[in-house]
């Protein structure tokens, strides 16, 4: 049974710009242009891979379902984000607040298991590539989705077991919108065990995706300089080049975020910090993929062409 005294909390105050009002019409233009290239792109990326039969394989299969994650993604927070700028000291309902986080979470962790599945298919390709076929075979490849959801279902279910259950009246978020980190500071109950439970899940699902990627690209790294022509050299390189700057990005950023000694109150670093991995990596994917990939240029092409020509 709670004291008199403790305040139950029903809402959340978002402090993302409060402090910097002169700067909310710059981080709303730059809010709107992540969010429309991010929308619009990834969008388009779906579409592109769905209604062409050529970028049927694989390695757009997977693309697919990145690009699908980081539709997710952008529109868990980013709307918040940009009507958030016209207010001061804007409020979130507690619930509200839950739904927005813990779906964050959910894709981000399937988005880290996602990239390490790109290096698998990837290094296949290039060191296996007479038996591509056999190893990436359909059902391998929806397995290794459906591994994917599963697992950042079951995380993000443990986390919400492990949430902070009192926060002693604590309801100001150092944030642009709701973020886990920031959120389980607010609490003032024991988290001993959640605290634990947050540690091994960045081992889990941070570095040892991370360290898969690593290994799998040296490998891949030795199998391109045993390849003796330049231009086979060039090409292979170049299926992996995309795929390697989304990685450089997004773990980059997760790995500053949550290796570096973490304060015990959300600063305005961690903020920029979660911007990098939760704007800038969907917003710059699909542009990296289209922009770089021949093949995605060829069925736009194709796709919209043709209607164009109609």
């Amino acid at each position: 049974m709670g004291s008199p005294n403790e305040t139950t909390v029903t809402e959340f105050i978002l402090i993302g710009l409060s402090g910097h009002p002169q700067a909310q019409a710059l981080f709303f233009a730059f809010f709107l242009m992540a969010y429309l290239i991010s929308t619009l792109g990834n969008g388009l990326m779906i579409v592109l891979i769905i209604a062409d039969s050529q970028l049927h394989s694989p390695m757009y299969f997977f693309l697919c379902t990145l690009s699908s994650v980081d539709l997710v993604i952008s529109n868990s927070g980013l709307p918040e984000a940009l009507v958030n700028c016209f207010f001061y000291m804007p409020t979130i309902s507690f619930y509200r607040c839950l739904v927005q986080m813990y779906v964050g979470l959910l894709f981000i962790v399937m988005e880290c298991l996602l990239l390490a599945v790109m290096a698998y298919d990837r290094f296949a390709a290039i060191c296996r590539p007479l038996h591509y076929t056999q190893i990436m075979s359909w059902r391998l490849c929806t397995g290794l989705v459906s591994f994917c959801v599963a697992h950042s279902s079951l995380n993000t279910l443990i986390n919400i077991l492990f949430q902070p259950t009192d926060f002693c009246g604590h309801n100001i978020i150092n944030h642009f919108a709701c973020e886990l980190d920031s959120f389980r500071k607010l609490g003032c109950s024991d988290t001993h065990v959640g605290d634990l439970y947050v540690q091994l899940s960045i081992l889990v699902n941070i570095l040892s995706p991370f360290v898969f990627i690593v290994v799998s690209y040296g490998r891949i790294g030795v199998a391109i300089l045993r390849i003796r022509s330049s231009q086979g050299r060039k090409k292979a390189f170049s299926t992996c080049s995309s795929h390697l700057a989304v990685v450089t990005i997004f773990y980059g950023t997760l790995l500053i975020m949550y290796l570096r000694p973490q304060p015990k109150s959300s600063s305005d670093e961690d903020k920029v910090i979660s911007l990098l991995y939760g704007v800038l990596t969907s917003t710059f994917n699909p542009l990296i993929y289209s922009l770089r990939n021949r093949d995605v240029k060829g069925a736009f092409w194709r796709v919209f062409g043709r209607k164009m020509s109609e």
